[in-house]
């Protein structure tokens, strides 16, 4: 029976062996600091055995008595050849090679890690990147990073949404722990249902992706990797405070119950009950809202049998009141006294990952994700009412294994999604159901030296969208030390739930239009596109300091589109492309470490983002082409036998203009101008760490208090035909200082 659940749950990727050696790779410096070595190359000369080490640094690697010669190497660092003679756990230290030995290595361990030996354009964000701002979910995790873009969704909700490569994140593939997770119902709220706290890291991936997660992502994939029972503090307090009267709570608990047992629980609550009208349009600036969330995390490892396996269970409860400042909603509900709504959401979720490593052949593992959901929105928005609930079920099934020796491995399976919709607009019924079966191989090619190339394709059935096949390819070489060429192509296809993915349609007066009836989904045909992408990363060191560039280039072409069509300020228009639709995105960063415990990191980014609306070609709207990007962090030195020491961060945003739809046939009074002004921002964060136990940090957002005085088209007149909260360029709000503490037992 125990068996027959593991084969049911999941299959992470860890590796397990009745005799193996681990250890960690870190490279020299004259300090003697511990600086990890991410993707490190790790084998047995003349076999067939290699691993790479992980994020810190650490590998483990099976041995037999056979084996005598490990090799570790790094593009840009001294290969070096260890003699074993018995398993023990070792500590490698590179030398970078002669070009690079005379320069002196202080840098310390970065907090956003970019591989130059992945095949994918992937950068890792860690939890330090996390606490540069006091990021209070995952839509506010990417204030600090210049690759996702953040702006808010509408002038109402305080909802913000994310973009990448000039597209909006149902264009992404957005996971948790590698399982799909903000899809359909979830896409307009679920990235603020995900509490910072129980960030582990975050893994970009610029382009197409894999196969192994689906055929939906399309631009990129990024995903979260939560925290841990067995690795996480025992227990984590995290208080934080607004001037904005927001406040919130993150608790973690964590235990070993057994030898092979551990268990977390992790609490989240937040609240927002004050009404603020900073502009005085009679509208809220930010609604009020309380949320409570709950996750419950097991964790199951058996070294000797080789199996790994995480179970997880959760429950999120979120109300919001949004509108004008008088709005009572058991008074003033489905009546024009007063424009307001609310939205109400009960999240449930089940899931659970087992993997499984044969300990006689270690390269070989098998493993099993599964995850069943249940999210129920009711809300309204003004006279609009919104309803909808989706369950939902995945299973992905993964087997890896090598062809010939390590340098050549592949990952092969088949997953099941299951999507039912019960979605309610203004009484009209959209439900539908969705269901898919698909299988997937990916082959990975790496010399261990300059070379790897990443190629999958997956062949799906699906009730709606039909019987297809995705390809998808991610290609990388190092021309010289410390470089990273890589390239990607790769195809993505979905469905769009139209009304879940623009809530913000409701709120507004506009006429929502869906204009072809022929398709299965609204009566819309899928969205089809192709993404390809090129990117360049070099290391080097300027003035005796580490730095690295990077230069990347995509696009990402539609062969179907659902247009969301707001060019007549009237209506909202769904239907299918005819014609183009593109998003051109360039982007150059430069990170350098200035001076010793001073980072900074620059980056410029052009957007050229394209669609044909009816008879012409337009920008998209709100989408600036210009963008610049600035983040400094310095920390202070720590004294010999103290831990007490600071930590500064600031972060500046500009965006440049951006185009408003047409409001050409308003009334002059709710004209606005072709485009919006440029806007920049400014965040700043201290933090006193008194020891590893406690620190407390303080900091503002927007601190210059810029603002976009007039979010609201119409505010006058909520229940006219020019009422309109989508034209949102900038912050709403001004300046928010906050302020807060954390306390850990590790």
């Amino acid at each position: 029976m125990k068996h027959i659940l593991y084969i049911l749950f999941i299959l992470p990727f860890a590796i397990f062996s009745q005799e193996k050696i681990s250890g960690t790779v870190t490279e020299a410096n004259e300090k003697n600091e511990q600086l990890p070595l991410f993707g490190a190359n790790v084998y047995w000369l003349d076999t067939a055995v290699g691993t790479t080490t992980d994020y810190d640094g650490n590998f483990t690697i099976p041995y037999q008595n056979s084996y005598t010669k490990l090799v570790i190497s790094y593009v840009g660092f001294k290969t070096d050849t260890l003699t074993i003679t018995k398993p023990k756990k070792i500590q490698i230290q590179l030398e970078a090679k002669s070009e690079l030995g005379e320069v002196t290595i202080t840098s310390r361990k970065q907090a956003t890690a970019k591989s130059y030996l992945n095949a994918a354009n992937t950068f890792t964000v860690s939890s330090k990147e996390l606490l540069k701002a006091a990021c209070c979910n995952l839509s506010e995790s990417f204030e600090t990073n210049p690759s996702i873009d953040v702006n808010f969704a509408d002038a109402v909700t305080g909802t913000r949404q994310i973009k990448m490569l000039g597209l909006t994140s149902p264009y992404l593939l957005i996971a948790t722990e590698n399982i799909p997770s903000i899809r359909g119902a979830s896409q307009a709220y679920g990235l603020s249902f995900i509490p910072g706290t129980w960030v582990e890291s975050i893994q970009i991936t610029k382009g197409a992706g894999s196969v192994v997660n689906g055929f939906e992502s399309i631009a990129g994939q990024i995903n979260a990797e939560l925290v841990k029972p067995t690795t996480d503090d025992k227990l984590f307090v995290n208080l934080y405070g607004a001037s904005n009267t927001r406040l919130e709570l993150n608790t973690h608990f964590n235990t070993k119950v057994s030898e092979k047992w551990a268990t977390g629980i992790y609490l989240h609550g937040n609240m927002h009950n004050k009404k603020h009208d900073v502009n005085e349009d009679g509208f809220m600036d930010m609604p009020t809202y309380n949320q409570v969330n709950v996750m419950n995390r097991w964790q199951y490892t058996n070294q000797e049998k080789g199996f790994v396996s995480f179970i997880n269970f959760k429950f999120l409860n979120d109300e919001k009141q949004t509108g004008q400042v008088d709005f009572d909603p058991k008074t003033d509900r489905g009546t024009t006294n007063a424009w307001g709504g609310e939205i109400d959401t009960q999240r449930y979720e089940v899931s659970a990952k087992l993997g499984y490593v044969n300990p006689e052949i270690p390269w070989q593992t098998i493993g099993v994700q599964t995850a069943f959901s249940s999210h129920k929105q009711d809300s309204y928005f003004g006279l609009n009412d919104y309803d909808i609930s989706q369950n939902s079920l995945y299973t992905n099934v993964i087997y890896n294994s090598i062809i010939g020796d390590s340098r050549s491995k592949f990952k092969t399976g088949i997953s099941y999604t299951y999507d039912h919709y019960d979605e309610m607009v203004n009484a009209i019924d959209y439900g539908r159901m969705e269901t898919s079966v698909g299988a997937f191989f990916e082959y990975a090619y790496d010399n261990l030296k300059n070379l790897n190339v990443t190629a999958g394709i997956r062949v799906d059935s699906h009730n709606l969208l039909g019987t297809f096949v995705t390809p998808r390819v991610h290609a990388r070489y190092s021309p010289w030390g410390k470089s990273a060429l890589r390239a990607s192509f790769g195809r993505g296809k979905r469905s769009a739930s139209i009304f879940a993915e623009n809530q913000n349609v409701f709120a507004t007066s506009r006429a929502i239009n869906i204009l072809n009836t022929d398709g299965k989904i609204y009566g819309l045909d899928p969205e089809i596109a192709w993404n390809y992408g090129v990117s360049f990363l070099q290391g080097f060191n300027l003035f005796n300091r580490k730095a690295d560039i990077t230069l990347d280039y995509y696009r990402t072409d539609f062969q179907n589109q659902v247009v969301v069509d707001y060019e007549n300020p009237q209506e909202v228009n769904f239907y299918n492309l005819e014609g183009d639709s593109y998003a051109n995105s360039f982007q150059a960063e430069m990170n350098y470490n200035m001076f010793e415990r001073f980072d900074l990191r620059i980056a410029y980014k052009y957007y050229d983002v394209q669609t044909q609306y009816g008879s012409e070609k337009l920008e998209k709207p709100l989408v600036s082409k210009n963008r610049f990007f600035a983040n400094a962090s310095y920390e202070t030195g720590i004294k010999e036998g103290k831990t007490a020491h600071w930590k500064m961060d600031a972060t500046f945003n500009w965006l440049g203009k951006q185009r408003f739809s047409s409001t050409a046939s308003n009334p002059l009074q709710y004209q606005l101008s072709e485009y919006s002004p440029t806007v920049g921002t400014l965040n700043l964060q201290i933090t006193k760490v008194f020891s590893p136990k406690f620190e407390v940090y303080l900091g503002g957002e927007n601190v210059t208090n810029v603002r976009q005085n007039n979010p609201i088209l119409g505010a006058d007149d909520p229940f006219g035909a020019n009422f309109d909260t989508t034209f949102v360029y900038g912050p709403i709000y001004g300046s928010n200082y906050y302020a807060g503490l954390r306390f850990k037992i590790q």
